[in-house]
């Protein structure tokens, strides 16, 4: 019985997650002309929604930017977070101890709160509407969260490990990149899709440090479809699901090392 109920409270928990989409797939595909229900689906599909948003916003140099920024900030963040954890995990003294508390509590730190101070020591840099700029900002903020779930994977993993590759003569920077980032393989894809995803859909930083037209993100450039004077709801709606689509397909490939990496990262700091 009590199987039965928790089925159905997990059916419409999925429900009320699935009725947005389903709203913007019937947006998407309706002419803006169309002033039926949004829960009714269109009878034609419109596809000139999709067209339109893709002109208008410039969708394919934004696309560009996303793929760029978002590939290289994930990359960084895996390689600097999981060599970060690997000591941290494996050397439990009072220092690594300070250390981690210290990562950890950065997670708790509001990014507006410092956005205008981040803001003018970027701009003395040199880093507003650049590519490095907007990804050392991305890599910053995310290092927190990374470096938190490597630290309780690596944790799990036998130290037994590590000796038998030092008796075998590797350094610990052999061991680590040999022995330990291959079987890192589960939270590794977790955080491509935690801290890939926070990239990929990020506004608030990329709003402020990506001022020319040819560097905008996507949720940037999603953004012109609303001003004072009109509102294109309908283009907005297509813009979202084609953005939306890499993030699917990424989360589809990953999705059995995402669960594995989410339910092994106990932390055992």
């Amino acid at each position: 019985m009590k199987k039965k109920v928790y089925s159905v409270i997990l059916l419409v928990i999925s429900l009320i997650h699935l009725i947005p989409f389903y709203i913007l797939l019937t947006m998407a595909f309706k002419d803006k002309a169309d002033l039926s229900s949004k829960w009714a689906f269109p009878k034609s599909l419109y596809l000139d929604n999709f067209v339109n948003a893709w002109k208008s916003a410039n969708m394919g140099r934004a696309f560009l930017n996303n793929i760029i920024i978002t590939v290289i900030s994930t990359a960084l963040i895996i390689l600097f977070s999981s060599m970060a954890a690997y000591p941290l995990a494996r050397r439990k003294t009072k220092l690594n101890t300070f250390v981690y508390t210290a990562i950890i509590s950065c997670m708790i730190v509001p990014a507006l709160t410092i956005l205008v101070p981040l803001y003018k020591i970027m701009a003395d840099l040199g880093g507003i509407s650049s590519y490095w700029g907007i990804i050392a900002v991305q890599v910053t903020f995310m290092l927190p969260l990374s470096t938190f779930l490597y630290t309780g994977f690596i944790g799990t993993l036998p130290g037994e490990l590590d000796e038998a590759a030092l008796i075998d003569g590797k350094s610990r920077l052999g061991v680590f990149y040999t022995i330990i980032f291959p079987i890192l393989k589960p939270i590794t894809a977790t955080v491509i899709i935690l801290c890939g995803v926070n990239v990929w859909n990020d506004y608030q930083f990329s709003v402020f440090f990506l001022q020319k037209n040819s560097m905008k993100t996507i949720p940037v450039a999603l953004n012109s479809f609303f001003s004072m004077y009109q509102s294109q709801v309908n283009w907005l709606a297509a813009g979202c699901l084609m953005a939306s689509l890499p993030l699917v397909i990424a989360f589809l490939v990953l999705q059995k090392q995402f669960v594995k990496g989410l339910s092994s990262g106990a932390v055992k700091l």
